[in-house]
């Protein structure tokens, strides 16, 4: 494969690991997978890392040729599409309306935390060491502003208004957004810049560094939130960046949030990326009713 392709994939399994909470296999199954389509999309002649529909449906006529199980061609064809998403989000091709078809199989509700829950994590930074109170500001930010990791990582002091209530985040393909600033999250953020984050000696203007001063990346979040979570006595399987994002955007909408604004807060170019949520929640209740015996 080309150098470019090559780095991509490799920076495809960071996001997949330390920011969406794969397991190690996944990773290495949706490695695999990929490389497999790519290969494949060079015998066929085909231009574009990404098929469109007809493409994806040969490429799962030649899989099932080789006697490839239904689960095996199931996950091949969800590779294609997270690796289409994420070429996307990272600004590496033109976002388009285009879904990928995936084989039927049951729908799986995302793993959200409950606010319970979200607070266990919280208090599971309590202590006044400097770590203590880093973990908490970057909890909190992720939390309450329904921040990516990368976006974290990527914050620096200009970026937070403390005055005007906001945060200035730069997302997936260099845009910006306005996420408000308010409440817990800010005073604990404000006490975090003004009293903890220069005992880090930060190199520059990063907001959140390592104990070294240097700029935190995806993994390091990663294990911080699986640290704190592990603490308030949370499964693994259930700790990862990104579930405090899904769990941010899920509790907004019970709450009565509109999709609209909740679009603009998580910075989706699509209304359709938002309105899964929707059928999370909505999924969520049905099971609640069916389930509780109270309902």
């Amino acid at each position: 494969m080309p150098g470019e392709t090559d780095e991509r994939l490799r920076s495809f399994c960071e996001y997949l690991e330390y920011e969406r909470g794969a397991s190690p296999n996944t990773v290495l199954s949706y490695r695999a997978d990929l490389k497999s389509w790519l290969a494949f999309r060079e015998t066929a002649g085909i231009d574009d890392e990404v098929p469109d529909s007809a493409e994806l449906a040969r490429y799962l006529r030649h899989l099932a040729s080789l006697s490839k199980s239904k689960s095996t061609i199931q996950r091949h064809a969800a590779a294609l599409r997270t690796w289409k998403r994420f070429l996307e989000e990272e600004g590496h091709r033109k976002p388009d309306s285009e879904r990928l078809p995936l084989p039927a199989k049951p729908r799986k509700l995302p793993q959200i935390l409950g606010e319970g829950e979200i607070e266990r994590i919280i208090q599971a930074c309590a202590g006044d060491s400097p770590m203590d109170r880093r973990d908490r500001a970057l909890l909190e930010t992720l939390y309450g502003c329904g921040l990516r990791a990368s976006e974290a990582c990527g914050l620096r002091l200009p970026d937070v208004d403390f005055a005007g209530g906001v945060l200035r985040v730069t997302g997936k393909g260099d845009k910006e957004r306005l996420v408000p600033l308010v409440g817990t999250c800010r005073a604990v953020l404000e006490r975090f810049v003004s009293e903890t984050r220069p005992l880090f000696r930060p190199a520059g203007n990063v907001l959140f560094t390592t104990r070294s001063g240097n700029q935190l990346r995806r993994e390091d979040v990663w294990r911080i939130v699986q640290k704190r979570g592990q603490k308030a006595g949370i499964p693994l399987s259930r700790l990862h960046p990104h579930i405090l994002r899904h769990s941010f955007a899920t509790h907004l909408l019970r709450r009565g949030m509109d999709l609209r604004t909740l679009q603009e807060l998580l910075g989706h170019a699509s209304i359709g990326t938002t309105e899964r949520y929707t059928h999370f929640d909505t999924e969520l209740r049905d099971i609640y009713d069916r389930c509780h015996p109270r309902a």
